[in-house]
């Protein structure tokens, strides 16, 4: 290749490159465009019922949990008062049997708050201390945060929200179809509007005046032109003796040629511009007729995007790059209430076990009752939700 031809190759090269930068810079007019006719016109999400997320969720036994909140109270008030007045000498006998009150409110007391106390110390072990200490060692979850990143990731992505199950939901719910409706309405919404098809007009002949009047641009066209032409026809003879018959006819060369037919290209569009409108008032009954089409390119783009999403990992590094604290308080959050009932149900157990101490028979007998009528019940609630 000689320096012409390198010089004349640069030269285009160059036209081609000013000439994209013309064409990103006319897309970005478009899009400002589409933006300003597209104010009134939005998409609409149709609401649907979702389940109650953490922020919302509130446990539903309140009135038992602030009901079991008030025993550690009392159990420390019974403690104190166990110190000045113990069912002092109060007994009752019945059928030859004996049975003494006294040391009871010490009993039950003491019982009720070793069961709160010990339930509280083992739950704030869970989360405490956040950070390892010399004596008091390390709460059980932050100590095993990485493991839990890496369980509630295999978790999320093997069991919640694995490709599969996103694939069964997107089909099952038929949101593209959805999607693809509003789309249709949103893009018929802007096109039906004349401002924007006279901003559109306005912007097509700008656009073509503009390529097509820079001799350079043009020039370059041209010859991309000549350079696709001869490939094309580079093994048919007879279109490469046609084609040199018809620039010999004419006495030009092909570049000049073809680029008096560019030249003459935004006249043609002008006289055009009118069929536009026929093009646009078309395309929603267009779109509509393919719509199938265009849900199954879409549905397969998500397949796709979704096959290269690796859950796991997207969970288990968010998750990793939590601190302790933060692993904690998400736990914590989510069961905060229910920890409260596990404490205080422990000094219900505490006293259970207090009577048991106090008098083994009769209670374990009057225990046995109980659970057993809590059981019936229960069994009978259950046949007739049923």
């Amino acid at each position: 290749m000689n320096e012409e031809s390198l010089q004349k190759e640069e030269e285009t090269n160059s036209a081609l490159e000013v000439a994209k930068q013309k064409t990103r810079d006319h897309a970005r007019s478009l899009w400002q465009i589409i933006s300003k006719h597209s104010n009134s016109y939005r998409f609409t999400e149709e609401t649907k019922k979702r389940p109650a997320t953490l922020e919302t969720f509130t446990f539903k036994n309140k009135g038992v949990l602030t009901f079991l909140s008030v025993i550690p109270y009392l159990l420390a008030g019974l403690f104190i008062l166990s110190f000045f007045w113990d069912f002092n000498g109060i007994y009752w006998e019945a059928f030859g049997y004996t049975l003494t009150f006294e040391g009871l409110l010490k009993i039950l007391s003491v019982s009720g708050l070793i069961g709160f106390l010990t339930n509280w110390l083992a739950i704030t072990m869970l989360f405490k201390p956040a950070q390892k200490r010399p004596l008091l060692g390390h709460g059980l979850i932050p100590a095993q945060k990485d493991r839990i990143a890496y369980r509630m990731a295999q978790a999320v992505s093997e069991d919640l929200i694995n490709p599969e199950i996103i694939k069964q939901k997107i089909n099952q719910s038929g949101i593209i179809g959805q999607y693809r409706e509003q789309g249709t309405r949103y893009i018929k919404g802007i096109i039906d509007d004349p401002a924007f098809r006279s901003d559109l007009k306005r912007w097509v002949v700008q656009y073509v005046d503009e390529m097509i009047a820079d001799p350079e641009i043009r020039g370059a066209i041209a010859e991309k032109i000549i350079i696709e032409i001869e490939e094309s026809i580079e093994e048919k003879s007879f279109e490469k003796v046609a084609l040199k018959a018809y620039s010999y006819i004419k006495g030009q060369e092909m570049q000049h040629i073809i680029e008096e037919a560019l030249a003459r290209v935004p006249t043609s569009v002008e006289s055009g511009l009118n069929k536009m409108d026929n093009l646009l008032d078309q395309l929603p009954a267009k779109l509509d007729k393919h719509s199938e089409a265009i849900e199954n390119i879409v549905t397969n783009l998500l397949h796709k995007l979704i096959n290269q999403l690796d859950v796991h990992a997207l969970v288990e590094d968010n998750l990793r790059g939590y601190d302790e604290q933060h692993i904690s308080n998400i736990i914590k959050n989510a069961t905060n209430e229910q920890l409260h009932y596990i404490q205080y149900l422990g000094a219900v157990l505490g006293m259970i076990g207090g009577l048991v101490i106090w008098e083994p028979i009769l209670s374990s007998v009057f225990l046995g009752v109980v659970t057993l009528v809590i059981l019936s019940l229960d069994n009978l609630l259950m046949r007739f939700q049923s």
